[in-house]
C-alpha cells in the first residue's frame, strides 16, 4: 500500500511539476529583469512576489506543509541557516526573495539550478582561494546595495543529525558592510517526530533524491526567523558562533517540544 501511495501521488504531483516547470518558471525568470523589478505590488517589486510565490508553490509540489516563526526585517541582511535538504532552497525562496551561496555543482541540477542562477545565486568552486575572494566580493557588494544574502555556514548539507559547527569565512562580508546577521532555522517534521529522510540516503544522487521527495508522504516544513544579530565591528568566529548558538538552540528546543 506504502508503494501504490506514492504512484498515486506522482501522478498529480508530476503534472503539477511540469506545468510549474513550463510556464511558472519562465514567468519568474522574465519577472527578475529591471522592469520586473521596478513594479511593485503591495510594498513588493514584481521579482520579490514570484520568486516567493514560486518557493511556496514548489514546496508544496513536492508535499511540504509550511510553518513559519517570525519574520525577515527589512534591508540588508545575511541569512545564515543551517542545511538538511537541497529543498531548503526553495523553502528559504517562499519566505523572501534573496541571493544565495552555494557550490558550484548546484548550478548544474535541473530546475533548481536554473532559478538558482536566475535569483542571483553566487556559486563557489570548492578549494579555490580565488573563488572564495570572488564570491566574498559578490556577497559584500550586495549585502551593500540593500539586498538579502542567504549563506548555509555548515559547508554543505553533512551527514548526521542536527546543527553542525558554521564555518566563520563567510560572516566576513556581513562584518565589512555593517549587515545584521538574521539567523534562520530550518527543521522538518512528520506525525509530530523529527523527519531526517528528507536528506541524502548514502549514495543517493541528486535524481534520485528529488524523485523520492516527490512521491514523499507530506511533512511539515518549518522555518524559524531567530533575533538578529549585530555583526558591526566582531570577529567572524564570534559572529559565527552566535549564529550557530542561536540555530542550534532553537533546533534542540524544537526537537523537546516534539
Amino acid at each position: 500500500m506504502k508503494d501504490r501511495l506514492r504512484y498515486l501521488r506522482l501522478l498529480y504531483r508530476l503534472p503539477w511539476l511540469l506545468l510549474h516547470t513550463l510556464l511558472g518558471t519562465p514567468v519568474t525568470v522574465l519577472s527578475q529583469s529591471a522592469p520586473g523589478q521596478a513594479i511593485r505590488i503591495g510594498g513588493q517589486s514584481l521579482s520579490e512576489v514570484t520568486l516567493t510565490w514560486w518557493g511556496s508553490t514548489s514546496c508544496r509540489i513536492f508535499g511540504l506543509r509550511r510553518r513559519v516563526y517570525g519574520r525577515l526585517p527589512e534591508g540588508p541582511q545575511l541569512v545564515a541557516a543551517n542545511h538538511i535538504s537541497w529543498i531548503d532552497i526553495p523553502l528559504l525562496h517562499s519566505l523572501a526573495a534573496m541571493g544565495f551561496v552555494a557550490k558550484a555543482e548546484i548550478s548544474q541540477w535541473p530546475l533548481v539550478g536554473w532559478l538558482a542562477r536566475v535569483g542571483g545565486t553566487v556559486f563557489h568552486q570548492r578549494g579555490s582561494h580565488d573563488s572564495a575572494s570572488g564570491v566574498a566580493a559578490a556577497m559584500a557588494w550586495r549585502l551593500g546595495q540593500g539586498g538579502t544574502v542567504a549563506i548555509f555556514p555548515e559547508g554543505g548539507i553533512l551527514p548526521g543529525e542536527g546543527v553542525k559547527r558554521f564555518h566563520a569565512r563567510m560572516f566576513g562580508p556581513a562584518i565589512e558592510t555593517a549587515a545584521p546577521v538574521q539567523p534562520v532555522m530550518l527543521r522538518y517534521s512528520r506525525g509530530g517526530r523529527p523527519y531526517h529522510d528528507i536528506t541524502f540516503r548514502p549514495g543517493e544522487h541528486f535524481l534520485g533524491n528529488f524523485f523520492r521527495l516527490l512521491t514523499q508522504a507530506p511533512c511539515l516544513a518549518e522555518i524559524h526567523a531567530l533575533p538578529p544579530i549585530n555583526a558591526a565591528g566582531k570577529r567572524r568566529r564570534e559572529v559565527a558562533a552566535e549564529a550557530e548558538e542561536a540555530v542550534r538552540s532553537a533546533y534542540v528546543a524544537g526537537q523537546a517540544d516534539g
